[in-house]
Order: structure tokens, then sequence, then C-alpha cells
């Protein structure tokens, strides 16, 4: 058996498994850990437990964070600010068709990473050597969409509330029109997409119960008979779990389907 506790390095970032040996942790601990990109500074977001020891490898947690490594954070942060603007300068400079929106680096200082959005390929190769003359360290430039954007940059939603993707979402689930229809939305793209132009990813959280829910109800058009006579369904209130029966004298009554008998049920499947 192994010790391996889950770490992330961002607020609503992923979490990743780190073996913990004999470190005793809890929430919120901040460790320091190794990456494939170098050390790393994160924090604690699921505690110590024991898994069986598998051939999966996993990297280690270092140590728990010290009042010296609190200080080199505050010093790498600085030091991303600077990065941020000189490269914001660069790009004007060079003209460039892109748009930075973040710069991080590793907890030792080996590597910068420029994060960027651009509608196709940019060629930022004399970007690089400026980089690089200035800072003296690896530099990666990666391209992101544009829901990595909005992720890091956060703000607010049409709801009032903080984003999801910036508050607790770990990644991005695929997204369809097919969601909204089937949640009964309107389809115009202002009502049904986030502050970063695409759909918005709450249209996920709730398909399944509709799609659940649904496959319980008559579908629209079909003709039912009901205790008060034969009718046409016109309309479905998934979550009030009831539909609306259109008579052939055009009077419209609401049904719960707890209310339909198992007869009338089967027979409108």
């Amino acid at each position: 058996m192994i010790k391996v506790a889950g770490v992330k390095f961002k607020t609503a970032g992923k979490i990743y498994d780190f073996l913990s040996s004999a470190f005793v942790l809890k929430e919120g601990d901040r460790v320091i850990v190794e990456t494939e990109q170098g050390l790393g500074f994160g924090a604690i977001a699921i505690p110590p437990v024991e898994v069986e020891n598998t051939e999966k490898k996993f990297k280690q947690i270092v140590r728990i964070a010290t009042k010296e490594d609190f200080i080199r954070r505050e010093q790498i942060k600085k030091l991303e600010k600077r990065a941020f603007d000189f490269c914001i300068q660069c790009i004007n400079d060079l003209e460039l068709l892109m748009n930075l929106f973040s710069v991080e680096s590793t907890f030792d200082r080996n590597k910068l990473t420029f994060f960027y959005t651009a509608d196709g390929r940019i060629d930022f190769r004399e970007l690089i050597k400026l980089l690089v003359k200035e800072f003296s360290i690896r530099i990666e430039m990666r391209q992101v969409g544009i829901r990595n954007l909005s992720k890091h940059c956060g703000g607010v939603g049409k709801c009032g509330r903080e984003l999801c993707c910036s508050s607790f979402m770990h990644s991005f689930e695929p997204v369809s029109i097919k969601m909204a229809k089937e949640q009964g939305l309107s389809l115009n793209p202002t009502k049904i997409s986030g502050v970063c132009g695409r759909l918005m990813c709450c249209l996920t959280f709730e398909n399944k119960t509709y799609k659940d829910l649904k496959r319980q109800m008559p579908k629209l058009g079909k003709k039912i008979t009901i205790e008060e006579g034969l009718g046409k369904v016109v309309r479905q209130n998934v979550l009030k779990e009831s539909i609306t029966v259109r008579l052939e004298d055009k009077t419209e009554i609401e049904k719960s389907i707890h209310q339909l008998n198992k007869s009338f049920q089967g027979h409108s499947k």
C-alpha cells in the first residue's frame, strides 16, 4: 500500500495525485512537489489516502512549504508580472496578432510558460529570441482555447455568480446545442453563450437529469387518452414532471405523469 494525496496548483485547477510518503497533511496545506516541468508549488485538495501499489508511477511531494518557499513564491509572482509586461511590449513592437493572458514560472525558475490565444498559427520566433535574451531561461509559448482565457481571468456570469470554470470546474466537458434543445432553452446565441462566446458550461450540469426525466414522458405531438378524453401532448414541464394535453375541443389540461395510469403510460411510449 502507498499513500497518495491530491494536489492542485490553481483555485479551480485540475487535481493531480502525488506520493505523500510519511507527511501528515490536511486539506489546504501548501506543498512543494515534483512535476514534469520541474518543482511546483501547490495546495492539498485531497488529504492522503492509502491505495494499492499499482504500476502507475506517481511524482513525489518533496516537502511541506516553508517560510522561505512562500517568500520565493512572491518573488516568482513578481517575475511572472515582469515577464508578462515585457512580452506585451514585444508583441506590440513586432505587431503579432496574439492575445497574451498569462505567464507562469516553475518553482525552481528554470522555465517560463506564456499562455496566449490567437485565431491561427503565430510565427513567434523573433519574440522567443527577445524573451530568452531578457530572462536567460527556457521559454515555452502555449496557445490555448478561448475558454481557458475565461477560466484564468474569471468574471461574473449571466446568473450573477462567479464563472463556473474559474471557481470550481477542474476541466471542460463537451457542450452541444442539443443540450439546450433538450432543456427547452432559447436557441438565441446571446442567451446560451458564456462570456467566452462559447456555449455555457452549465448546460452540461442538468442535461442527464433532463434526459432521464423525459424518458418517462410522452413525446410532444403524441396522441394520448386521458380521463377527460383523447388529446395531443403540446408541452412538457420536465422539472415539474407534468405534461399539457390539448383535447379535441381545444381545451388544454395539465397532467402530472404520476397521475397517468400504467395502461396510459404503456400506450404513450
